[in-house]
């Protein structure tokens, strides 16, 4: 159990950081179509944890980790 929870936290890590290289890259990635529109506008206006929200309804496969971590990118990436 231990090495299995270890191996998926890697996964997760990696697919973190490929998530990220795509964003950076400016490459549509074909499985997760996400609109940043209302997304950098919750963060323009200060409301972090509802752009959370957003993006975790546009994605349902994502994790809190996983959406927080993007949207955070997002604000990184855009000086907010």
């Amino acid at each position: 159990m231990f090495d299995n929870l270890r191996l998926e936290r890697k996964l997760q890590r990696l697919e973190r950081k490929i998530d990220l290289i795509i964003a950076h890259l400016g490459i549509d990635d074909p499985a997760s179509v996400t609109d940043f529109t209302e997304i950098d506008d919750l963060l323009r206006r200060g409301k972090k944890i509802q752009a959370i929200k957003l993006y975790r309804d546009q994605d349902p496969t994502a994790g809190l980790a996983e959406a927080r971590d993007a949207v955070e990118a997002r604000a990184r990436r855009s000086g907010r």
